[in-house]
């Protein structure tokens, strides 16, 4: 209990504005107290509107209160700093590049959580505590904090964009409903969010079917390539095969027609030696019988050279019949077709013919 009731204290002491606890505490109009450099740095933004605002309740104040000290809290404020009470350390961090600064804060902005689409404003833990005091219900559209509120907002009229429509295909006010949009077909921001949501959902179904579809085209696609992998395999498998056992045909072949080759080389070697020899050995007798003639021929002895010359012709003959009757074949006929190369066509002469 005196732990919740600090809390409540500290709370109460407590700056909306820096939320540290108050130095040179001052009360405004509306019973809200703030540091007097925070209140002042505030309302020095408003200085050109000329309307000066609560941050806490928004109540606000035309012309600009003049600013004074509240001299019973500096008092209590005192008291409590000898007692040793401190600010409420913060339970959130400043923001940072890239954050979302709160927008009630003021010097060094805390991270802003939430942002309203009402207020067109985002706010830290506290403040966004405050914003829900000041408006309960739940009346107020609170997102995650987003810095770019701005684009909520119609251009043209400055409000906040919560109509759509369907004519023109975008978000309007709803002056614009009663301006150039006068007419469209315009249903709440909120109804045609539900309409698109479903289709959205309806597309998301369709990609996802796709996605399946396709998943299942790649798996076939893979187990394709494996198999056309493995055929391919098996392909080169059996051309090796096949080649090389052609290779070794052709290397027996080969092997063969050399052998053959060398065979028919050995016997034309053999037969063009024997001729050779034979002609060297008709040569030597040709060169013998001439020299023979050539002595004959310088004999003086008429009968001697009539003699020996007459046995050298009947030897040359002698051997020219012997070598016909060699190259003669006896023919001898077997068949009528054998017969009938033999047959010729007669004529019979009356004049000579027997008269039988």
């Amino acid at each position: 209990m005196a732990e919740a009731s600090i809390s409540v204290l500290q709370d109460q002491i407590s700056c909306s504005i820096c939320l540290d606890l108050l130095k040179d505490p001052v009360t405004i109009p509306c019973g809200h107290s703030y540091c007097m450099g925070c209140i002042k740095g505030c309302w020095d933004q408003d200085d050109h509107t000329g309307v000066y605002s609560c941050p806490q309740c928004r109540q606000t104040f035309t012309p600009r209160p003049v600013l004074r000290r509240n001299t019973m809290m500096v008092d209590m404020m005192e008291n409590l700093k000898k007692m040793g009470l401190q600010a409420t350390p913060p339970t959130h961090c400043y923001a940072g590049p890239g954050d979302v600064a709160c927008d009630v804060c003021t010097g060094r902005k805390h991270k802003a959580i939430k942002s309203c689409l009402v207020c067109l404003a985002s706010y830290c833990e506290t403040h966004l505590k405050l914003h829900n005091e000041l408006n309960p219900g739940n009346t107020h559209n609170i997102i995650n904090a987003t810095g770019n509120l701005q684009k909520n907002i119609c251009s043209q009229h400055k409000k906040l964009l919560e109509v759509y429509c369907r004519t023109d295909q975008q978000c309007i006010c709803y002056l614009c409903t009663m301006d150039e949009h006068k007419g469209h077909d315009t249903v709440s921001a909120a109804a045609e969010r539900t309409e698109k949501q479903k289709e959205l959902g309806e597309t998301q179904r369709k990609f996802q079917q796709t996605i399946q579809e396709r998943e299942k085209e790649l798996q076939d696609l893979r187990q394709a390539v494996q198999s056309l992998m493995r055929s391919a395999q098996a392909a080169v498998e059996d051309s090796e095969r096949i080649f090389t056992e052609l290779i070794r045909s052709i290397e027996r072949r080969r092997s063969e027609v050399k052998e053959l080759i060398r065979d028919q080389e050995k016997a034309a070697v053999s037969r063009a030696k024997r001729h050779l020899k034979r002609l060297e050995q008709e040569i030597a007798e040709l060169r013998r019988r001439d020299a023979e003639l050539e002595q004959l021929s310088h004999t003086e002895d008429h009968i001697h050279f009539l003699q020996e010359r007459l046995e050298d012709f009947c030897k040359e003959g002698l051997v020219k019949i012997s070598q016909t009757v060699k190259e003669v074949h006896i023919l001898q006929a077997r068949t009528r077709e054998d017969f009938l190369q033999y047959s010729c066509q007669l004529t019979l002469d009356p004049n000579t013919a027997h008269r039988n």
